[in-house]
């Protein structure tokens, strides 16, 4: 039986330290659910449909490279509801630091409680990519920062293009 992982977040936008948990997650599921959580209350920067193409661009060749199989879904939901929906039996958390793995780990308690059957995985982050949050990338970006070290270059001409518009 096809062992399915759902790796959450809202990739506004996608980063290197994404992709650095997408490489792992990929070694360890035959298929990996990447789910854009879109909440009502967020402006996010990028149109779910622009992280959606940012996701395949950048995650398929990685899936393909480890054999796995990579989707994109949306969900408004609890993470867990959306796992349910989708067969995953895994949820991907990266880590960081100790600041995530407190909170991740808060989290995994809370998910382990209401949907049992689903474990929660988490992978640590390489040196490398451990500074990289999305939230910088883009205050980097909107104030005219070099990005390329912390993103894809489609996504850093993305970003680039995006706050030229502003």
């Amino acid at each position: 039986m096809p062992r399915t992982a759902l790796y959450a977040g809202s990739f506004d936008p996608v980063t290197n330290g994404h992709l650095d948990v997408v490489r792992q997650a990929v070694r360890l599921a035959d298929r990996l659910l990447l789910a854009i959580g879109v909440h009502p209350g967020k402006t996010p920067l990028f149109s779910v449909e622009d992280r959606r193409a940012m996701l395949l661009d950048t995650c398929v060749p990685l899936a393909k490279s480890a054999g796995a199989e990579v989707a994109v879904i949306t969900f408004a939901d609890l993470v867990v509801s959306a796992a349910g929906r989708e067969g995953a039996t895994l949820l991907i958390r990266g880590l960081r630091d100790g600041t995530d793995l407190d909170y991740e780990m808060q989290m995994a308690g809370m998910n382990g409680t209401m949907a049992p059957a689903i474990q929660t995985v988490f992978l640590p982050a390489s040196p490398a990519v451990r500074p990289i949050t999305a939230t910088l990338v883009r205050q980097i970006a909107g104030m005219g920062g070099d990005v390329s070290a912390f993103v894809p270059a489609t996504v850093a001409a993305r970003l680039k293009s995006r706050f030229a518009k502003a």
